[in-house]
């Protein structure tokens, strides 16, 4: 059996999963959508992640018609179905179908579906390598615009600036805000490690407080808790490029990506220009969450 999909209460097989053309998810990016991941058979912060996306969708007024308990239940089974331990998961709430008009009243009925597969989003040498980033000129959307808390289906402000990273020959793009000041990358939160002067000399991890344009990350809410237990100083605090230059090390945080390590930006070395010790130390310790913290499910 091949892949099967969850659409609007049953599975089907991939081939024949599909949403009406006149779904306003497909004419207008009108809907909301998480990115989730399982280990192990375990779904990594699963509670977390329903609540953000139920939150996207009060937001946008859009009223899901399950409960939480429901999509729960919904994703572990589409995981079951489909056979598999560890995978993403892509679970989405669209407006639903209306005509061709804006306007959301003509839409009856929200579309859920669920995809649940592989994915690789940065080749495994990476990990061990780092990335090198590039500034792109595609600014992040105003959060007075698009509220960043929102996860909507509307991502091409993001796709536009990784055009521009692997049109440079680059795999992520680092994306500011319309004040010059760091945001995150297309689909990562980016954190830094800087040892402050000062008679204490002890290194400060740091990420863009999401005000100025950054997603609530779930594994990025995860990295800072996993620091906090450490002891390790933390901060969330407005970061310009030349902070980024100047840094001991730079990773990107997200729930594809989970923890990756980044070398270069703009042609600047980052550190030693090597994945740095607080990183791996981080990574490690995110791995090891990942065996225990979320919802556990049998095939």
């Amino acid at each position: 059996m091949g892949l099967q999909v969850y659409i609007n209460g049953k599975w089907m097989p991939k081939e024949l999963a599909s949403v009406s053309v006149f779904d306003h998810g497909l004419l207008y990016g009108d809907g909301v959508f998480e990115g989730i991941r399982a280990y192990g058979s375990l779904v990594f912060r699963l509670r977390e992640h329903l609540q953000r996306l139920w939150e996207s969708a009060h937001t946008l007024m859009i009223t899901i018609p399950l409960t939480k308990q429901q999509m729960e239940r919904v994703i572990i089974e589409t995981l079951r179905t489909n056979r598999l331990q560890d995978a993403y998961i892509r679970v989405v709430v669209t407006r639903g179908v209306g005509d061709l008009g804006l306007d959301p009243a003509k839409c009856k009925t929200p579309t859920i579906f669920v995809i649940t597969d592989k994915i690789v989003l940065y080749p495994a040498s990476l990990y061990k390598k780092g990335l090198k980033i590039i500034t792109v000129p595609t600014v992040r959307n105003l959060p007075e615009a698009i509220n960043p808390a929102i996860k909507s289906l509307n991502y091409l402000n993001n796709i536009l600036a990784k055009i521009e990273a692997k049109n440079s020959g680059c795999e992520e793009a680092l994306m500011m805000n319309h004040q010059g000041y760091v945001t995150e990358c297309t689909g990562d939160n980016i954190f830094m490690v800087k040892t402050e002067s000062g008679t204490r000399r002890k290194p400060v991890l740091i990420t863009p407080p999401d005000y100025l344009g950054a997603l609530k990350g779930i594994t990025r809410q995860a990295i800072i808790e996993l620091a906090q237990s450490r002891k390790i100083a933390f901060e969330a605090r407005v970061i310009t490029r030349h902070d980024l230059f100047n840094a001991d090390e730079v990773f990107l945080t997200g729930t594809a990506a989970e923890v990756i390590p980044v070398v270069e930006i703009d042609g600047r070395k980052i550190g030693a220009g090597k994945p740095g010790k607080m990183t791996n130390i981080l990574l490690g310790d995110f791995h090891r969450l990942t065996k225990k913290d979320g919802v556990r499910y049998r095939l």
